[in-house]
């Protein structure tokens, strides 16, 4: 049976950036209309916020795929081997700790309050063994119900599936796990911040 590779995006933090991006282009081509030569000074804070924006809620997601989990977060890219993960967690994010140290996944923080407030049992039905702490319980973003412990779960399960059939018997490859930073979104970060600061002072 072939693997299916899975890819996860949230919802809201797309429609956070989009909503975010159109106001900032609605307010940037306001300023230019209403007054060419400020535009000059004051347009460079409102295209920093979207960009942040663009970088912060729309740029995170997972990828699952079959011999690895790829991380994309605001500005690093992680590629962690099946064989490199030594357990996954759920306290504050989706987080993989790594036999080269640990990997949150941005695009799955943990529910807030409100949100596991209504958890039952049965949302815990099918959460693996693996997912219980030194004491034995399991957190309510564990639970199955919602997208961090859904999450945390199907890597769990192909975890679990290729430990147990010997796949990690060779060991873990130090070369094969990847960090790629993203430096255009850090240098036109930095050059619009400076390009506001400027703007602003002079």
């Amino acid at each position: 049976m072939s693997f299916q590779e899975v890819f996860y995006r949230p919802v809201f933090g797309r429609i956070l950036a989009v909503v975010t991006i159109v106001v900032c282009a609605l307010g940037a081509v306001g300023l230019v209309w209403s007054d060419p030569a400020a535009a000059l000074r004051y347009i460079w804070p409102i295209i920093l916020v979207a960009v942040v924006a663009w970088a912060l809620f729309w740029r995170p997601s997972l990828r699952v795929q079959e011999h690895g989990i790829t991380v994309e977060n605001v500005l690093r890219t992680h590629f962690v081997p099946w064989p490199s993960i030594v357990s996954i967690d759920t306290r504050f994010s989706l987080t993989l700790h790594t036999a080269g140290g640990r990997v949150s996944v941005w695009a799955a923080p943990s529910p807030g309050r409100h949100r596991t407030l209504g958890l039952a049992p049965k949302d815990f039905d099918g959460v693996s063994g693996s997912a219980r702490g030194e004491a034995g319980g399991l957190r309510p973003a564990d639970a199955m119900s919602v997208p961090t412990g859904n999450l945390a779960q199907l890597i769990r399960g192909r975890w679990e599936r290729l430990r147990d059939a010997g796949a990690f018997a060779s060991g873990v490859d130090p070369e094969a796990a990847t960090v790629t930073w993203h430096w255009a979104t850090i240098v036109v970060v930095a050059a619009l911040a400076a390009a506001t600061t400027i703007g602003l002072l002079v």
